[in-house]
């Protein structure tokens, strides 16, 4: 099953080209989760930009799963390889994979959790 995905350029043109990267990113994260419900991406560049500086681009990710929702946002303002939106793209879709292996992990109990100290009671 193909979980919705919406898409949305803030502040700028939208890209044919960078649409179909985002469409063949987003389809990648199937691979390191099947339980994905929706996916919502925006790329915009911010509002205020200093005219001797390059537009730097932001994307964030909201992926929701069962019992969470994952938000990436990537809004790197002194990152100057984020002059480029598929570079913006690219960085946020990765911390998007990280986050859900992450998930899965707990999820199958891959990881293991520390339990709660016992506590001895005054007897």
């Amino acid at each position: 099953m193909t979980p919705p995905l919406q898409i949305t350029f803030r502040n700028m043109e939208s890209s044919p080209a960078l649409e179909a990267r985002i469409r063949e990113l987003a389809g990648r994260l199937e691979k390191f989760s099947g339980q994905i419900i929706r996916c919502h991406i925006v790329v915009g560049a911010p509002h205020h930009q200093r005219h001797e500086q390059g537009a730097l681009f932001e994307c964030r990710i909201e992926i929701a799963v069962p019992g969470r929702d994952i938000i990436i946002d990537n809004t790197h303002g002194a990152d100057p390889t984020h002059e480029n939106a598929r570079v913006a793209v690219w960085d946020a879709f990765r911390a998007a994979r990280r986050q859900l292996q992450d998930y899965e992990k707990v999820r199958r109990r891959d990881i293991k959790r520390h339990s709660q100290p016992q506590v001895e009671g005054n007897s």
